[in-house]
């Protein structure tokens, strides 16, 4: 039996699986086959679908670079008699002094962040789309308004999560023993509700670092046609860039942060006055601490995050568990 497609009798879904019918020719005689599309196992439009598979992609690979992403915060607040020096004595004094919990201090309240992180991203974006009068179809965005449309929904989620960003870092910041303030997440809210009156009040512009994915997210089926490779070393370089970039603003954000429990130490009035006092007192590469492992962390974050999101939503669209390079 031979099957030709029917091209002109074909109805596709909002995220692309089709169901078509086909002429079936056998001993010159035809008849139309209907083929089934899968089933979607998961209840929910395309949105509630990749904000789903955004969110198991998010807290997977987050999770698996958290040993990282810790050494890096408490080299980011290091300024006066360091404890920690380099990645690899700095990953060998916390499992010795903490266990193997001590990799994933804070990593909790990361993981918590990252489902309304993205659910605010998602819808956000296409807000703000509208409002630029971005063309849904992609050929024709222009890349100034795609990249203002996801930059603004970038800064909508981060203010929307900053509570959950704090209390991250005060958790990854703290070391066992004299030192350690809060018992858990719970504890570390109503801690520095009580204590400081509030959670975003040290909120400044340096807390906004933007990073414009919606876009990016939106054109993932587009770049389908991209050998996986291919997607996977351009999207570690431009997060390795994006980052090495930025990374002063996280430095910066993270000193404001712990001003609650060391404010002597971290005496900031404003974002400049913070960017010009570690200058002064650190030198530039101040503004670089916790640098490496930063990097490091890019290359596992971005492989862990792709492959984890489309397996998850393909199985989410009853596709079964299909490997992205196959």
């Amino acid at each position: 039996m031979v099957l030709k497609d029917s091209a002109q009798e074909h109805d596709k879904d909002v995220h692309g699986f089709t169901q078509s019918k086909f002429l079936a020719v056998k001993e010159g005689l035809e008849r139309e086959v209907d083929v089934e599309p899968a089933k979607p196992i998961f209840p929910g439009g395309k949105q509630v679908k990749h904000v789903v598979s955004g969110g198991v992609a998010g807290a997977l690979s987050r999770t698996c670079v958290s040993p990282l992403e810790r050494v890096k915060i408490l080299l980011q607040i290091q300024v006066k008699d360091p404890k920690f020096s380099g990645v690899g004595a700095t990953l060998i004094k916390i499992g010795r002094e903490e266990g193997l919990k001590g990799y994933f201090k804070g990593n909790g309240t990361n993981v918590l962040r990252i489902i309304p992180y993205s659910a605010v991203q998602f819808a956000s974006y296409e807000e703000f789309k509208k409002l630029l009068k971005v063309s849904e179809d992609l050929q024709n965005q222009t890349p100034l308004r795609r990249l203002v449309a996801g930059g603004l929904a970038g800064t909508t989620s981060v203010i929307a999560t900053y509570p959950l960003d704090l209390v991250r870092t005060r958790l990854a910041a703290q070391c066992e023993g004299a030192e350690r303030r809060y018992r858990n997440i719970l504890h570390a809210f109503q801690t520095i509700l009580k204590d400081e009156g509030g959670l975003i009040s040290d909120f400044v512009l340096g807390h906004l670092i933007v990073r414009a994915r919606g876009a990016e997210l939106k054109r993932m089926d587009k770049d389908r046609e991209l050998p996986v490779v291919v997607r996977l070393i351009c999207g570690g370089l431009a997060g390795g860039i994006s980052q090495t970039v930025t990374y002063p603003l996280d430095v910066v954000r993270r000193r404001m942060q712990m001003k609650g429990i060391s404010g002597d130490l971290f005496a900031y009035t404003s974002t400049k006055h913070a960017f010009t006092t570690i200058v002064q007192v650190e030198g530039v590469k101040g503004l670089y601490k916790g640098m490496w492992p930063n990097l490091l962390k890019v290359a596992p974050l971005v492989g862990i995050q792709f492959v984890t999101y489309e397996i998850t939503k393909a199985f989410l669209y009853g596709q079964g568990l299909q490997l992205p390079w196959r």
